[in-house]
């Protein structure tokens, strides 16, 4: 049987350099629908640094699903599955256009527990954004692997209140410009057959980070001008592109709190956020 345990784990930290530059901010925000246009004098906006620092695989190294394979810095989980089930994120001072940036990552730990249906396995990686080795944006990133599809439980509605709520509708060419925007080939967001035949998924999947990108950017639109400060999000079940959603958004306890909900009312991810 493969090893699923790999406590210590622990690959020598990684780093990427990239530079900052508003292009790929402009093509975010066209999928976004968004009115303004970053230009290089704008502030990386809160989450846009995922649009830099790709990987850069080489196409004869990716798995059948899409994702690289398995080993080097992340571990060589067997698990069929690989999910961004969530991170929170601390965003320390704006980020300037047009410099030299790097991300400098280590894998912070590595559990594995026995779910119902087999072994989960829980990765968190840490992240930091540096510029001049001044650290500008902290992440803790979460992964979990495996090997059945989550199961499918009853949709219960939200019965949380919304003080904003905004409809969305995504489709199969929205996921594919924003996989083409992040470097992305997992298969769940383009390829419908593998999604439900392979995965189990019963179509197509919004990306993790496009939900996470979708909050930050209902919330900006609700406070504009304000700072983000902190910003955390899980996954709760995966959304399906089969209907419109929604993002909704309530305010209390000093942090503002934002999720998605599906054409069936059930909650998909829930974020919470400080402000300055």
């Amino acid at each position: 049987m493969p090893d699923t345990n790999f406590p210590d784990w622990k690959p020598e930290l990684a780093e990427v350099t990239d530079f900052l530059t508003a292009a790929p901010l402009r093509r975010l925000a066209a999928v976004l629908d968004a009115d303004h246009l970053p230009s290089p004098s704008d502030e990386l906006p809160p989450l846009a640094h995922w649009l830099f620092f790709l990987p850069e695989d080489k196409q004869s190294t990716l798995s059948r699903d899409g994702h690289p394979e398995r080993g080097g810095f992340l571990p060589p989980v067997p698990a069929l599955r690989r999910m961004w089930a969530g991170g929170s994120l601390e965003f320390l001072r704006p980020v300037p256009l047009e410099v030299r940036a790097v991300k400098r990552s280590v894998v912070e730990a590595v559990e594995t527990k026995q779910g119902t249906a087999g072994p989960l396995t829980f990765v968190t990686l840490l992240h930091s954004l540096l510029v001049d080795g001044e650290e500008y944006v902290r992440e803790r990133q979460n992964l979990v692997y495996l090997n059945d599809a989550p199961a499918r439980r009853e949709a219960k509605a939200s019965m949380r209140v919304s003080e904003r709520t905004r409809p969305v509708s995504l489709d199969i060419t929205a996921l594919f410009r924003f996989s083409a925007l992040t470097f992305n080939a997992h298969r769940i967001h383009y390829d419908e057959s593998y999604a439900r035949q392979i995965e189990g998924y019963t179509g197509l999947l919004v990306h993790g980070p496009f939900q996470a990108m979708l909050l930050m950017d209902h919330l900006l639109r609700s406070f504009p001008g304000a700072r983000v400060q902190s910003f955390s999000f899980r996954a709760v079940r995966p959304l399906v592109v089969s209907g419109p959603f929604e993002l909704r958004l309530s305010q209390g306890n000093g942090q503002v709190e934002i999720w998605t909900v599906d054409d069936q009312g059930a909650e998909c991810m829930a974020a919470k956020a400080t402000l300055a």
